[in-house]
């Protein structure tokens, strides 16, 4: 494990492995280079690339600096390309491909993949609240992490349920909460939620846009939605595969 400073002074965890053009991975929420498919996919990327897999702020190893804004973590992607020679391919996956489709309007990002970022393209069966963040600001200020996590994932993902009742008595359920406090985060990276047309439209870097074949219909959509915005982009579908990839 390696850190390096963003511009605001915090530090970034990270890790490097592999040989060749570097790759960023961006986490979505609740995940870290630890936890989540990231740490399943930088050892298969290793063998073509220089893989650098970090700690988002406030997970895992990184800093916390606040106030937290959606430009610092940015900035973080910055200090990671700095550190990876200047240049470097980006891949996010969900709230992680949103933040990296606002990386990639300002920062040297060669190519660009982006598995299923959360937006909403047109009519939804479930939507997330309108005040999420607020709503998860809240939750998190008076200490209920357990229960920003319950929100999250039961009025923001739309889990059914059973399925939230079985997570909380999982071991995974307290990895959840030890970085519920960044919730808010990937809320404010997504903002009201809605297709970022213009700043689709705005990428002149090679692209990809991928989703999986069993994902919910809205985030299909979605994917192919943002694929139609960005500029020459390309598009695949994974089969088998569902949000969870």
């Amino acid at each position: 494990m390696s850190k390096v400073l963003s511009k605001d002074g915090t530090p970034i965890a990270f890790d490097k492995a592999g040989t060749g053009e570097p790759i960023i991975l961006v986490d979505g929420a609740l995940c870290s280079r630890s936890f989540g498919p990231m740490s399943k996919l930088a050892p298969l990327l290793a063998p073509h690339f220089t893989v650098l897999s970090y700690d988002r702020r406030g997970r895992g190893e990184s800093g916390n600096t606040m106030p937290y804004t959606v430009e610092r973590e940015v900035e973080d992607i910055e200090a990671l390309i700095g550190e990876a020679g200047g240049s470097a391919s980006v891949f996010g996956i969900s709230s992680g491909a949103a933040l990296a489709l606002a990386a990639a309007s300002r920062l040297n990002i060669k190519k660009l993949a982006l598995y299923e970022p959360p937006f909403v393209a047109g009519r939804r069966v479930h939507g997330p609240p309108a005040d999420s963040e607020a709503q998860l600001k809240r939750l998190v200020a008076e200490g209920r992490r357990g229960d920003a996590v319950h929100f999250f994932i039961a009025d923001m993902v739309g889990m059914p349920a059973i399925f939230i009742y079985v997570m909380r008595i999982l071991p995974i359920w307290p990895k959840l909460k030890a970085v519920a406090h960044t919730l808010p985060y990937d809320a404010a990276v997504l903002g009201d939620f809605s297709l970022p047309r213009k700043r689709a439209a705005s990428v002149v870097v090679p692209t990809l846009v991928a989703w999986g074949e069993k994902s919910p219909v809205e985030l299909r959509g979605a994917a192919i939605s943002l694929a139609d915005a960005v500029p020459g982009a390309k598009r695949q579908m994974l089969k088998g595969q569902t949000h969870n990839v």
